[in-house]
């Protein structure tokens, strides 16, 4: 008969769970505090972000919410903690209101308050058309790697922020919306690819972004750190370094 003998955890296994939780906990604190990075999957956001970009956000930007965490998909949805609304013109990462696993980024045009639409491809915010410059003939970067035509303009925001966005010589039926009224707690984001990008202009129902809830935000996008162009040839190590894009690295984004 074999008697019972009580194991305690020793001094040594308690050592090893505490430092592994700090390890962890300063991971998270990283990724929810500091710096999170991201990957440029698609190029709505041309010409100022292209796909195969690795990005920096801010995670605190815009104060806090359960968006922000790990796993953040599958906690409950509320308030922000220490809240501050974005900039019109700030580039920002969020979930994506109809799949909360999903990252986007765009660039914020309205706010709460604000009343937006479109006519003829040009934005008009709270009864103003914002102005635009003709920069010339671009190309716009396909996800297949393949190369169409469009053309470059500079659009300015009230306040004086301005950047560069893409449109193609036919237009698309993004080019024109009817006015709506930003409810509060809401944003209306646009990519700089303004013939190709799902957002605040496509209803959630259709794979858009439709108006973006503040609770979604997970940061500002502050710099690119690296980047490569993933369409290319992965036939070894030379068609790898030759697909490096060395002049966007630690590119601020604007």
């Amino acid at each position: 008969m074999f008697r019972r003998q009580n194991i305690r955890p020793t001094r040594e296994t308690f050592r090893w769970v505490r430092s592994w939780g700090i390890f962890t906990g300063l991971i998270l604190l990283s990724r929810v505090a500091l710096a999170t990075p991201y990957i440029v999957p698609s190029g709505s956001m041309q010409p100022t972000l292209l796909i195969g970009d690795y990005l920096v956000a801010q995670p605190l930007a815009y104060g806090i919410s359960t968006a922000n965490l790990p796993f953040g998909n599958r906690l409950p949805r509320g308030g922000r903690l220490f809240q501050r609304l974005p900039l019109r013109g700030d580039v920002v990462v969020f979930r994506s209101p109809a799949r909360p696993d999903i990252t986007f980024v765009k660039r914020v045009i309205g706010l709460p308050g604000d009343w937006i639409g479109l006519c003829g491809g040009r934005v008009w915010l709270n009864g103003r058309e914002l102005p635009w410059r003709d920069e010339g003939p671009a190309r716009e970067e396909l996800s297949d790697g393949s190369i169409a035509l469009a053309e470059r303009f500079t659009e300015t925001l009230p306040g004086g922020t301005r950047h560069l966005l893409l449109k193609t010589p036919d237009g698309t039926p993004l080019d024109d919306m009817a006015e709506i009224t930003i409810p509060a707690g809401h944003l209306f984001v646009m990519g700089d690819n303004r013939d190709n990008s799902a957002d605040s202009r496509v209803p959630q129902a259709e794979g858009g972004v439709g108006l973006l809830p503040v609770w979604n935000l997970q940061g500002k996008v502050m710099v690119i750190t690296a980047s490569r162009d993933s369409a290319a040839s992965h036939g070894g190590v030379g068609d790898y370094l030759a697909s490096i894009r060395p002049a966007r690295f630690l590119k601020w984004v604007e």
